[in-house]
């Protein structure tokens, strides 16, 4: 399908603004994550392996998929495309409602700090690792003159 935009980004550009999201958002709930981690001292390596098990659950499974539907169907497009088409309107959507959640259970206080801490310290790491692995593909790409 062409696109009718005047502007319009390339693969490469679509790649590494999908890296760049999941980066940006990865530091921003670490930050959220590490506040709440320094209140709360007790039972500090459970909370390591508790973290670790999110970020292997989100990085290894959901994610991966993820990263994988995506640049899939990213390296499919042809020409120039819109800025904010790194997502499809499900990755929309679901981000919207992610977020979304996030604020209302933090601003309610429904999940207690020692929770938010564990969950989003993983969450955080598995966001940053997977927008690395869109800016490195994106990037690797580009020097092989595929996008």
């Amino acid at each position: 399908m062409v696109s009718i935009m005047k502007y319009g980004v390339t693969q490469h550009t679509l790649l590494i603004t999908a890296g760049t999201i999941w980066l940006l958002a990865g530091i921003n709930i670490l930050r959220i994550g590490l506040t709440c981690w320094i209140g709360d001292h007790q039972y500090w390596l459970f909370k390591v392996c508790e973290a670790t098990l999110v970020f292997l659950l989100f990085f290894g499974i959901i994610f991966h998929k993820l990263y994988k539907k995506h640049t899939f169907r990213i390296s499919q497009k042809q020409g120039k495309h819109c800025p904010f088409s790194f997502f499809d309107i499900k990755g929309w959507i679901i981000m919207i409602s992610m977020i979304t959640i996030g604020i209302v259970a933090r601003g309610y206080h429904l999940l207690p700090d020692s929770f938010i801490a564990v969950f989003y310290t993983g969450l955080s790491l598995a966001l940053i690792g997977t927008g690395l692995r869109f800016i490195k593909y994106g990037w690797k790409n580009k020097r092989r003159n595929k996008l």
